[in-house]
């Protein structure tokens, strides 16, 4: 996993930046009813789609949570007074604080499956009967857009997905949530390139191959023998599901 403190000032840009984060927003807040008056942004990062949330509507009042430093601090010069220090499996807030919760991509990075159990029902415990619970699922296979990197990448070993829709799903009705509705959002500017994605294969990333395996820098070598090494391939279309607490 990155050291979210050492990638906190460049994560953006990185990312897509704003145009990635106005995608994110837009369809986060299509599947939260204007009634919305108190929502958490969970794992909020650097709070760039934290702050469009809260930019959209007057009315709404947003807090932020996010458990890296780095991260917390970059969000906290974009909301001032909105951002607090915290672990999304045990988060600081009463029960039925909120009226909607969100985890723009959270679930994804979360290895332990009883972790993502924890989260999601830690999402559902702070909000209010009612209330929605919004959620980016299927991550890893949104960044399988057809292209030829995909084709050289798709021998890999791969992670389990903990975010996969299903088992999200299965979590959020362990805890009562029910269907509630769902989106897709481009992520803008995070097409990737054959340069960069060989860059990352060797740093671990996209496999379970560890750097330095003869298989990671075989793929690697292929990635950079495809033409246009700094073209970026199609941009990723990313999945939301939106969950609702009876009551």
């Amino acid at each position: 996993m990155l050291d979210y403190d050492k990638e906190a000032d460049a994560y953006d840009i990185t990312r897509g930046g704003e145009p990635r984060a106005a995608a994110a927003a837009g369809a986060v807040l299509g599947l939260v009813p204007e009634s919305t008056r108190r929502l958490l942004d969970v794992a909020c990062g650097t709070g760039i789609v934290t702050r469009r949330l809260a930019g959209a509507r007057p009315a709404l009042r947003v807090a932020g949570a996010d458990l890296t430093y780095g991260m917390a601090r970059m969000a906290a010069a974009r909301l001032p007074g909105a951002i607090v220090l915290a672990d999304s499996r045990r988060l600081p807030f009463p029960d039925g604080a909120f009226d909607a919760v969100t985890s723009v991509w959270l679930l994804h990075l979360v290895d332990d499956a009883d972790d993502v159990r924890s989260i999601v029902a830690e999402c559902a415990r702070v909000l209010r009967p009612g209330g929605v619970y919004v959620t980016t699922v299927d991550k890893a296979a949104a960044h399988d857009v057809g292209s030829d990197i995909d084709a050289v990448l798709a021998p890999r070993p791969r992670r389990p997905a903990p975010d996969a829709g299903p088992r999200v799903e299965a979590y959020a009705a362990a805890q009562g949530l029910v269907d509630a509705g769902r989106a897709r959002f481009p992520g803008r500017g995070q097409g990737r390139s054959p340069r960069r994605t060989a860059a990352d294969l060797r740093r671990g990333w996209f496999t379970l191959l560890p750097p330095g395996d003869p298989r990671t820098d075989a793929l690697a070598a292929r990635l950079e023998a495809l033409p246009d090494q700094d073209r970026p391939r199609a941009d990723p279309v990313f999945a939301l599901r939106a969950f609702r607490k009876p009551g």
